[in-house]
C-alpha cells in the first residue's frame, strides 16, 4: 500500500508538473510585458488549444496598447512642435522688452518667467517624443563624456559652494553620444539642484558583469522611498513648491529612463536618506551590445 501510494504520488507530480509547465511558461511571458516594449513582447501562441484563445487575445490587446500609446507619444510631439515657435517668438519679445524697459512690473517679469517655463517644457517634451528617430552606433567613453559634463554644470555647483568629482574606470559603451550626454547631464544637474549648500556630487564608473554601472552620489535633501518609482513618471515633482522655484517641470527623470531604455539599460534609486541620494544607471558594455547596433 505504501508502494502504491509513493508511486501514485510521484505519478501524479510528474504528470501536474508537466501539464502546468506551459501555465508557468505563460505566465513568465506575461511578466515580462511592460509599457516600454509593448511593440516588442509578444506571448507565443504555440501552446496547449485551451490557452491559445487566451493568448490570441492578449496579443491583439497588447497591440492595441502599443498603437494607442505610439499615438499618444505622436500627438505630445506633434503638439510641442506646434507651439515650440510662437512661443520662442513671445519668449524673444519679452526678453527684448524687458531690456529696454529695466523699470518693468514684477507682474510682467513674473509672467516672462511663465513664459520661459513654458517654453522649457515644449524643448522636453519635444526630446521625448523624438528619442526613437535618434541613431545609437557612436562608441563612446565615457569619463570624457562626464567630464564634459561637469564642465558644462561647473559655475551652477560653484555658485552653491558644491564639489564636482568622478571615480572609477575607463569604460566604453555604445549609443547615442548626444543621448547619453543629456542622460548624464540631467543626472548631475538634479544632484546639483536639489543639493545642499556646500554639498558634493560624486559620479563613480565601474565595469561589472558585461556592464557599465554608474553611480550618481550627492548630499541632497534625499528622496522619501515611497517615490523611488514615481520620480521616473512624468511631470511627477516630490516638491512641487521647490521643483517650481527651481524650475523644474517634472521631466528630466523620465527622459534620463527612458534614455537608458532605448540604450538596453535601466535606472533606479538605489539608496536615498537625509544625508543625500544614490541612483544608479546600467548600461551594456560596447562588446555586448555591438552585433545589436549593426543589425
Amino acid at each position: 500500500t505504501a508502494a502504491i501510494a509513493l508511486l501514485g504520488g510521484m505519478l501524479a507530480y510528474f504528470v501536474s508538473g508537466r501539464a502546468l509547465r506551459p501555465l508557468r511558461r505563460f505566465a513568465g511571458q506575461a511578466e515580462q510585458v511592460e509599457t516600454s516594449n509593448l511593440s516588442e513582447i509578444r506571448l507565443d501562441e504555440e501552446t496547449l488549444p485551451e490557452l491559445r484563445s487566451l493568448t490570441h487575445a492578449l496579443n491583439e490587446m497588447l497591440e492595441r496598447l502599443s498603437r494607442g500609446f505610439d499615438a499618444q507619444r505622436q500627438f505630445v510631439g506633434n503638439a510641442a512642435h506646434e507651439l515650440r515657435t510662437p512661443l520662442t517668438l513671445l519668449q524673444t519679445q519679452l526678453e527684448l522688452f524687458s531690456d529696454e524697459h529695466p523699470d518693468i512690473l514684477p507682474e510682467s517679469a513674473a509672467f516672462l518667467d511663465e513664459v520661459q517655463r513654458l517654453s522649457r517644457l515644449t524643448h522636453a517634451l519635444l526630446d521625448m517624443s523624438d528619442l526613437q528617430s535618434v541613431p545609437r552606433d557612436d562608441v563612446i567613453l565615457l569619463s570624457p563624456m562626464i567630464d564634459e559634463v561637469f564642465a558644462d554644470l561647473a559655475l551652477r555647483a560653484e555658485r552653491s559652494g558644491i564639489s564636482l568629482s568622478r571615480e572609477g574606470e575607463d569604460v566604453t559603451v555604445v549609443g547615442s553620444d548626444m543621448l547619453l550626454c543629456r542622460m548624464f547631464f540631467n543626472l548631475v544637474e538634479n544632484a546639483v539642484k536639489y543639493n545642499r549648500p556646500g554639498g558634493m556630487v560624486k559620479v563613480d564608473v565601474q565595469q561589472r558583469d558585461g556592464q557599465a554601472v554608474i553611480h550618481v552620489v550627492d548630499t541632497g535633501r534625499g528622496i522619501p522611498q515611497e517615490f523611488w518609482q514615481s520620480i521616473f513618471q512624468p511631470f511627477f515633482r516630490v516638491d512641487k513648491s521647490l521643483s517650481r522655484e527651481l524650475g523644474g517641470a517634472g521631466l528630466g527623470l523620465p527622459l534620463v529612463w527612458e534614455i537608458a531604455r532605448l540604450h538596453g539599460g535601466r535606472v533606479w534609486v538605489e539608496e536615498s536618506n537625509d544625508s543625500g541620494s544614490v541612483l544608479a544607471v546600467t548600461l551594456p558594455l560596447s562588446a555586448s551590445i555591438t552585433d545589436t547596433v549593426r543589425g
